[in-house]
């Protein structure tokens, strides 16, 4: 019965839209009153399941992240990206696939690359290229996706507070797989490109022009490598890697690129407060419910269970994925990541399966999740951009253009998943 308390008030409530945090929070004290069990056993796992150093990182990321937007990082990127491909057939839908990568690499948030590309992107997808509104939305909510995947990424830092993986090692081990979304995508724009007859609209760039615009996108460039190669070099950890990025944000943006004023710093620090209050939110509510589910049994049962039906790995990971798809239908990473690592991470290692391989196929399923309907986040935050000279792209119709797209990622899911030096090779390299 607490059980069926737990599951089933935790699905009513996101069903009636009530916020992913006070679903997973309200359904466990439900099952915890009912159970009987004291309630200051509330507070204590609240604050154990965020009071974790590396979960440090998690705000200062977003604080780099936010500084790096305001200091006209996105506009560089684009202008470097536009003037190298930016002439060829659908070139601007490649130049958004690349930038946000890139950008990916800076503020690790789709729904934050949406929102910064969106803008800019979107209306000159349509206006120069000739896509319609619903496949350019469609494709910047996708691309944006792979900012997860892309280091430094947030679902990477609670994965490995969660099962004690390594973060550089998954920081690098999510390099390749973002690549190969991100050629995916290229793929699916050239076949849109052909289908819809689309030409090229402008001459190539000259090389002064290329290199004059790598020059002011090259301080974009180094953020990630510094991030990256101090972590991997043992040089400082994930957490310090943090900080430094927010300083590294806060020279270029005051020194360097000189967009960034004293009266925007409290903007800034607003914005990352509200986004990582709702992520440490989300993260305590999700480690409640996880508790619930240890000391009720739940997880128990779910690892013999997927034992039992899946004693070989090539078909456990085949269950791995199709829940964690089902499951990015419908809630967040950070919350799938509580929700389902604590019951999957064990029993992975039962069957030999490589803890780094097995987080970076979680967290590229979840980061299709953030664009499969109905509650694909960046799917949301695409509709909400403003087109000039054109209505909103409704709900309906960027599912139906996204399709295609999410097939594309589909596919290297699966490469990801059976062939394990795509994600990991660049960590044997490393060491």
């Amino acid at each position: 019965m607490v059980n069926l308390i737990l599951f089933g008030s935790f699905f009513i409530m996101l069903l009636l839209n009530i916020p992913i945090a006070f679903c997973l929070g309200l359904s466990a004290v439900f099952s915890l009153l009912y159970a009987g069990m004291p309630l200051n056993i509330l507070a204590t796992n609240v604050y154990s399941g965020m009071a974790k150093f590396l979960l440090l990182a998690i705000p200062f990321f977003v604080l780099a992240g936010n500084i790096m937007a305001k200091a006209g990082i996105s506009t560089r990127l684009i202008d470097f990206a536009d003037s190298c491909i930016g002439h060829r057939r659908g070139g601007l839908a490649i130049v958004s696939v690349i930038v946000a990568c890139f950008f990916g690499a800076v503020s690790g948030s789709g729904p934050a690359t949406v929102a910064a590309l969106g803008l800019i992107l979107i209306p000159a997808m349509i206006d120069r290229d000739g896509f319609d509104a619903p496949f350019a939305s469609a494709l910047i909510a996708t691309s944006s996706s792979i900012a997860i995947v892309i280091p430094p990424s947030i679902a990477f830092i609670v994965y490995s507070s969660i099962c004690g993986a390594s973060v550089g090692d998954l920081f690098m081990a999510g390099v390749v797989p973002g690549v190969l979304m991100g050629l995916a995508l290229v793929v699916v724009i050239m076949i849109e490109v052909r289908r819809k007859g689309i030409q090229s609209t402008r001459e190539p760039a000259p090389w002064g022009a290329r290199l004059k615009s790598f020059g002011k996108a090259f301080w974009a460039f180094l953020m990630p490598v510094i991030i990256l190669g101090g972590i991997y070099s043992g040089l400082f950890t994930p957490t310090e890697a943090a900080c430094v990025s927010v300083f590294y944000g806060l020279l270029v943006g005051f020194v360097i690129y000189r967009e960034l004023k004293l009266k925007d710093l409290f903007s800034i620090l607003v914005d990352s407060a509200k986004t990582s209050g709702g992520i440490m939110l989300i993260i305590a509510a999700a480690s409640l419910f996880s508790y619930c589910c240890t000391t009720q049994g739940i997880a128990k049962a779910a690892q013999t269970l997927l034992l039992n039906v899946s004693g070989n790995k090539y078909v456990f990971l085949i269950i791995v994925n199709v829940i964690f798809l089902i499951a990015g239908c419908f809630v967040d990473a950070n919350s799938a990541m509580y929700i389902f690592i604590p019951i999957m991470f064990p029993v992975a290692q039962q069957l030999d399966i490589n803890l780094v391989h097995f987080g970076v196929i979680a967290t590229v399923n979840l980061a299709i999740g953030q664009v499969t309907p109905p509650v694909g986040v960046n799917l949301f935050v695409a509709c909400g951009i403003n087109i000039p000279g054109q209505e909103k792209v409704t709900i309906p119709q960027i599912s139906k253009a996204v399709w295609p797209m999410i097939v594309a990622c589909v596919i290297v899911l699966l490469l990801v998943t059976y062939v394990e030096p795509i994600s990991m090779a660049l960590t044997w390299i490393g060491k």
